[in-house]
């Protein structure tokens, strides 16, 4: 299967995505069991009492869910806001949250208390950018104090009357839920689902085929893809493996050369895994702490090594930190939780 290519369909009864290129599995989204607050929602919240000594506070949710919110310097408990949930937790804890949402569409972000019209720097031609800010400027007329936009960058070419109705349809959500401030804990605008984010956030490049139909994830291979991402194990180049392995603590990566012994093993077997490391991780939906544990190189290699998970991570979007390397020679990455793990979501047999 060449091309890039989106399938729609359904697993367990419910919604699930997946995005292939040239038939290898890039990307994949699922509906979650249960009513679990997930990344995007936004809540009216309820301020609980402030965590001594963490430096944030719980805030009620409605229905017995908790939030975190960590920036609590002036919140008095009982105070109501609106808050998104940003991140997930592991079970039993609150998710994290913030008390600016974000209000995306397939073309546009709109902004509360962020006022200004700003426009992806991925969109470099001067006259479509100029063409856009006159789009924005129109249809952003008539919105609530504060908000601002930010056009992504699928909004590029896109034709002005279905780009502006798009910024209008966010300006009047956005101002409608940051209206409705007052009252008890509750859900005001829920997360998308796993069809509908394929739809807003794969948007660029075009794809060459969606397919949306029951059956598309066996009948184009997604299901066997999956069945590769559950196991720990990854195939790299030459040979080489990599074991990825979440625990309570931290995701351990390890790294094997396999039955190659030439002086250069080391390096190939932790480049390749460099590369390919953005994926592997955003398929399984791991998060956290990272700590890479690499195949034996010498010290001098290390640079390459740090420029190539630098640039895979730009690529891939990832919000992350990329620590360094430890005295042991581990390499350490902080990225955010921000979907379930696969082996939480991905229904049981």
């Amino acid at each position: 299967m060449k091309g890039r290519v989106i399938l729609l369909d359904q697993v367990g009864g419910r919604k699930a995505a997946a995005l292939m290129v040239d038939g290898r599995l890039m990307d994949l989204l699922i509906d979650p069991e249960g009513d679990a607050a997930l990344p995007g929602a936004i809540y009216r919240a309820v301020a609980d009492r402030p965590m001594k000594g963490q430096g944030g506070l719980t805030v009620s949710l409605g229905g017995g869910a908790k939030g975190y919110l960590r920036q609590a310097k002036g919140i008095a408990p009982g105070a109501t806001m609106i808050v998104q949930v940003s991140g997930t937790a592991e079970p039993g804890k609150a998710v994290p949250v913030t008390p600016r949402p974000l209000f995306k569409s397939r073309y546009a972000i709109v902004t509360p208390d962020a006022p200004g019209l700003n426009i992806s720097r991925r969109i470099r031609d001067e006259a479509e950018r100029d063409r856009l800010l006159e789009v924005a400027h129109e249809a952003m007329e008539g919105a609530a104090e504060g908000h601002g936009l930010i056009l992504r960058s699928a909004a590029e070419a896109v034709d002005a009357d279905a780009l502006a109705a798009d910024i209008a349809a966010m300006r009047d959500l956005a101002a409608a839920v940051m209206a409705d401030a007052a009252g008890g804990p509750e859900l005001l605008l829920d997360a998308a689902d796993a069809h509908h984010l394929a739809w807003r956030d794969w948007a660029e490049p075009d794809p060459d085929e969606v397919i949306d139909a029951e059956g598309s994830f066996h009948d184009h291979g997604v299901l066997e893809a999956v069945d590769a991402v559950l196991s720990p194990e990854v195939p790299l180049s030459g040979g080489a493996r990599a074991f990825i392995e979440p625990t309570r603590a931290l995701v351990a990566v390890d790294v094997n050369t396999g039955a190659d012994t030439s002086l250069a093993a080391g390096l190939k077997a932790n480049l390749a895994l460099a590369k390919d490391l953005p994926r592997q991780l955003r398929l399984r939906g791991l998060g956290g702490q990272i700590v890479l544990d690499l195949a034996p190189m010498p010290k001098k290699d290390r640079k390459g090594v740090e420029q190539t998970l630098t640039r895979a991570f730009r690529q891939d979007g990832a919000e992350v930190v990329l620590a360094g390397w430890t005295p042991l020679g581990h390499f350490e990455i902080q990225k955010k939780r921000d979907r379930l793990p696969l082996s939480q979501s991905w229904p049981r047999d």
